[in-house]
């Protein structure tokens, strides 16, 4: 996606993969399936997670890219507004988020 310029998707994948192992840790805490959700904030406060400030800021911004299916050109709309270096920070800063958060993992 990153390379075919579909910056809005990338931002929508990193949206997920931290939601996916969010949810993977509740269910690993709880014994339970997680809650059907997208808001990764809310997630870490049923994990009771303590995150430093910027990376609990990150998670709320990252929780602003879950896409529903059913407005494609609201989707086209915003992905023109993201830009290739966004993209990018988002990912790399998705992947930190990501390796930290699947340390915590039993």
């Amino acid at each position: 996606m990153l390379r075919e310029g579909r910056f809005i998707y990338v931002l929508f994948c990193c949206q997920q993969s931290i939601e996916k192992i969010l949810k993977a840790l509740l269910a690993d805490k709880t014994g339970e399936m997680p809650p059907r959700i997208h808001n990764l904030s809310r997630l870490v406060e049923f994990l009771k997670l303590e995150l430093p400030p910027v990376r609990a800021q990150f998670l709320g911004e990252l929780s602003d890219y879950y896409i529903q299916s059913r407005y494609p050109d609201e989707i086209e709309l915003e992905g023109e507004l993201i830009t290739k270096e966004q993209a990018v920070a988002v990912l790399d800063n998705t992947k930190e988020t990501f390796l930290w958060l699947s340390s915590l993992l039993r």
